[in-house]
């Protein structure tokens, strides 16, 4: 496995990964176009991949203009090797480096990434668009997290 930031190379495989998970599926895979990606790893945040022999497995996308992590995916076949634990590390290394605002994201509920999120230690704060999970992050907390692991 290499872990590596992202680049407009990547935005293809990207999308692939995007598209093939189980959960929190896009209801129109055009919602999301490689013109947005390519934004948000080059002008709005970064973007890190895991690639295993050449192939982009997993992904991560922090966003700086809007303080929240746009993208945590991780391909479906290789789940539970600790994919999404080092990208979630990467990304949000590098995003309290650049700045201590709180970041936040949202999950639907139920599924393996709210799971995923709470185990990393991110608290609840209430629900976000239809029905998602809004969690938030402090560079306090995430400092501590990293220091109890």
């Amino acid at each position: 496995m290499i872990f590596r930031e992202a680049t407009i190379q990547d935005i293809q495989q990207m999308q692939v990964v995007r598209n093939a998970v189980k959960e929190n599926t896009l209801s129109n895979p055009a919602l999301v176009t490689d013109a947005d990606v390519e934004k948000y790893i080059t002008k709005r945040g970064k973007g890190w991949v895991c690639t295993i022999g050449g192939s982009v497995v997993g992904f991560a996308i922090a966003d700086l203009v809007d303080h929240n992590i746009w993208a945590l995916f991780v391909n479906p076949d290789v789940e539970a090797r600790g994919i999404g634990k080092q990208l979630h590390e990467l990304m949000m290394n590098w995003y309290f480096e650049q700045t201590n605002e709180t970041v936040w994201l949202s999950t639907s509920p139920g599924t393996r990434a709210e799971t995923f999120y709470r185990k990393q230690g991110w608290i609840e704060t209430g629900v976000y668009g239809k029905g998602e999970i809004k969690f938030e992050m402090t560079e306090q907390r995430f400092k501590a997290m990293m220091r109890d692991l």
